[in-house]
């Protein structure tokens, strides 16, 4: 695929991805989105309702 380099060692193991953003940004921002959510997947989590009484919402 152009614009996407894989880095390898001495044995032709794939250690890293170079990508061209010019040209691929989305993908990066697509996986760079998936590895944020997977990081924060252990985060303590708030309802909705919870959310609403911090910020002085009423009901309705």
């Amino acid at each position: 695929m152009r614009g996407i380099e894989f880095v390898v060692d001495e044995a032709g193991e794939r250690k890293a991805v170079m990508i061209d953003l010019s040209k691929h940004r989305e993908l990066w921002e697509d996986f760079y989105d998936t590895v944020l959510a997977k990081e924060r997947q252990r985060e303590p989590r708030e309802t909705l309702a919870e959310v609403k009484k911090k910020l002085g919402f009423s009901g309705g």
